[in-house]
């Protein structure tokens, strides 16, 4: 059998480790065994450390929440009930940016909070009437040039008409007037 050197392929993956090792202390960026192993721990350290990033930053968000709500002299715990009393759900991210870029919202946020722990009902949104007939096909008309191509392929698919699956968007937007 002939003899398979593996010089090149070799060096080059040493190589490769020892560039991706720059920069690290003594050995572990000279000698291919202890660098190559310092690597494993890095690669590691940094999986772990991406996961903590998560948790790090919640409790940030957290704090700033509990110092701002603080202010209005309420605790964060009672806060983050009467938010999901009130069927308020944003996330502690939006609470924090909005406590800090927009205290005035925040405050309306605070004072729901506190509506819906003493049982106050929070007022709901008015739902929108349906227009006559004419109205509604103009608007439908603006509506269907703001929709995708899937969209309105959905839209002829439920109108049941010919075609709508070779049918450009320009196309789609005439059938379905």
């Amino acid at each position: 059998m002939t003899r398979v050197k593996g010089g090149v392929v070799s060096k080059n993956r040493r190589r490769k480790v020892l560039k991706q090792a720059k920069g690290y202390f003594g050995s572990k960026h000279r000698l291919y065994k202890t660098a190559q192993e310092q690597l494993f721990h890095s690669g590691a350290y940094s999986y772990q450390d991406r996961k903590k990033r998560s948790g790090d930053f919640r409790k940030l968000w957290i704090a700033r929440i509990n110092a701002a709500v603080r202010a209005e002299g309420m605790s964060y715990s009672r806060f983050i009930n009467g938010l999901s009393k009130a069927g308020i759900s944003i996330n502690r991210k939006m609470l924090s940016e909005l406590a800090i870029a927009d205290p005035e919202e925040f405050k309306k946020i605070i004072k729901m909070s506190k509506d819906a722990l003493e049982g106050k009902a929070v007022k709901e949104e008015k739902k929108e009437v349906k227009p006559s007939a004419k109205k509604e096909t103009k608007k439908e008309a603006k509506d269907l040039s703001s929709l995708t191509v899937a969209e309105l392929k959905a839209l002829a698919k439920d109108k049941k008409i010919e075609g709508y699956t070779s049918m450009k968007k320009a196309e789609l937007l005439e059938a379905l007037k």
